[in-house]
């Protein structure tokens, strides 16, 4: 596939009825399965090179102003994931009011739990991850621990149910513990003294002030998160 200054299927122009000039090619992005090659076409000399996509993706970027606006109390880090922007969000210890779903059919369990400091990494709308630390982080090679949470996978994910997630991310930690918690799933290696019994620890817990944060299981590394 040539590229040249004459008119072709590859050269942008307006309707000859503007009498505008062809807007001329000077560059052009081949992507294939394992390399991006850049051409450059100028004063009708063609030189190529082979670029990665990040820096496709730091070229674009520059005409594209990206700013978080004002972050909420709390932030740890913002990010553009996967899935569209991230905010992790820090709430220190505290005790949580929470509903424990142990019988069908039957109202909940009304509990006072305290935790520990926890990590919620969010997006709009979106169940967030989950995780707990001994103290606020304040770098990426600090270690975080599983939180001792029903409603959680293994690897920090919430499983929501029918439960709805708020659009302002601000929202997204207090409407996480509004929400049903239910005993059903794999809940094991999240508390030392209780490994395979979390309501267990839920019940000694309740009514208490302060987290025993020496019962929490390591999980990794803030940035193993932060991917």
């Amino acid at each position: 596939m040539s590229l040249t200054r004459e008119p072709n299927a590859y050269q942008w122009a307006l309707p000859d009825v503007l009498e505008i000039p062809p807007d001329e090619l000077k560059c052009r992005l081949d992507f294939y399965q394992d390399t991006v090659i850049l051409y450059l076409v100028d004063k009708g000399v063609i030189t190529t090179r082979m670029v990665s996509a990040r820096d496709v993706a730091l070229a674009l970027l520059r005409e594209v102003p990206l700013r978080s606006g004002v972050l909420p109390a709390g932030t740890l880090w913002w990010g553009q994931g996967k899935e569209g922007v991230e905010v992790a969000l820090w709430r220190p210890p505290k005790v949580w009011p929470v509903a424990l779903m142990t019988e069908p059919f039957k109202p909940p369990k009304r509990l006072r739990l305290p935790m520990p400091g926890l990590i919620f990494v969010c997006s709009p709308g979106r169940p967030p991850k989950v995780y707990a630390a001994k103290k606020r982080p304040t770098h990426d090679r600090d270690g975080i621990y599983h939180a001792p949470l029903f409603n959680l996978f293994r690897d920090g994910r919430t499983c929501p149910g029918t439960h709805k997630f708020p659009e302002k991310i601000e929202e997204i930690p207090e409407s996480f513990f509004t929400s049903f918690f239910s005993p059903e799933a794999d809940v094991s290696g999240r508390s030392k003294k209780y490994p395979d019994g979390l309501l267990r620890l839920w019940e000694e817990l309740d009514g208490k002030k302060r987290y025993p944060v020496k019962d929490l299981v390591p999980f990794g590394k803030v940035e193993d998160i932060m991917k």
